[in-house]
């Protein structure tokens, strides 16, 4: 899968990796933070996938764009979850330069195909 080549979906991969670990920092009754974070990783992942699998420019911009809007949201939760004490001020680091980093390329995806 072509996809599975580009570095941005490895780097959201490696953010990924990372869920267990921070599902188990969270204490009970933070589920809904956790679930979104899942979520909106998970959309951003798998909209990357799925745009960089279609053959129309139109159609890969569309899922692109949800993909970015999705790291967006994984960003805010980040936010969230360190704000509220679960998460280490190096961990929320590391996690968004990936995020960036991702973004920034699939940014540059999405240019290429107009």
């Amino acid at each position: 899968m072509n996809h599975q080549k580009l570095k941005c979906y490895r780097l959201l991969l490696d953010i990924a990796k990372n869920v267990p670990t921070i599902s188990k920092m969270l204490p009970r009754g933070t589920y809904y933070i956790e679930d979104q974070f899942k979520r909106a990783l998970a959309s951003a992942i798998l909209n990357l996938s799925e745009g960089n699998g279609r053959s129309s420019a139109k159609e890969r911009r569309r899922f692109f764009t949800i993909s970015l809007a999705s790291i967006a949201e994984t960003a805010a939760s980040i936010d969230i979850i360190s704000a509220y004490g679960y998460l280490s001020s190096e961990t929320q680091i590391d996690l968004k330069n990936k995020l960036r980093h991702s973004y920034a390329m699939i940014m540059k995806l999405k240019r290429r195909t107009i």
